[in-house]
């Protein structure tokens, strides 16, 4: 099923086979960002997080996500937000 994705801040779309891969969990990202459940979504194969409410958050995540060995595009990427409310975006993995 196809995710929602907030226009109130940026997100990130993360493989879930990755994720998990390099031993990374949401309670690593709860010690950092104190998620809500609507912060942390899965579904199937992917795994959003997001919408962050401070920007300064993504950079962060980047480093800590490729310093664990994942590498941006292949496993993981920015979905950034700001874009027009009456835009809706959905993502769902494929495949």
């Amino acid at each position: 099923m196809p995710l929602p994705i907030s226009s109130s801040g940026p997100s990130l779309a993360i493989q879930r086979e990755a994720f998990e891969r390099v031993g990374l969990t949401r309670e690593t990202l709860d010690n950092i960002l104190n998620l809500t459940d609507d912060e942390f979504r899965v579904e199937g194969a992917l795994i959003i997080i997001g919408p962050l409410p401070n920007t300064d958050d993504v950079p962060n995540l980047i480093e800590l996500f490729e310093d664990a060995g994942l590498v941006y595009f292949d496993d993981f990427m920015e979905i950034p937000g700001g874009f027009p409310d009456w835009i809706e975006l959905f993502v769902r993995h494929r495949g």
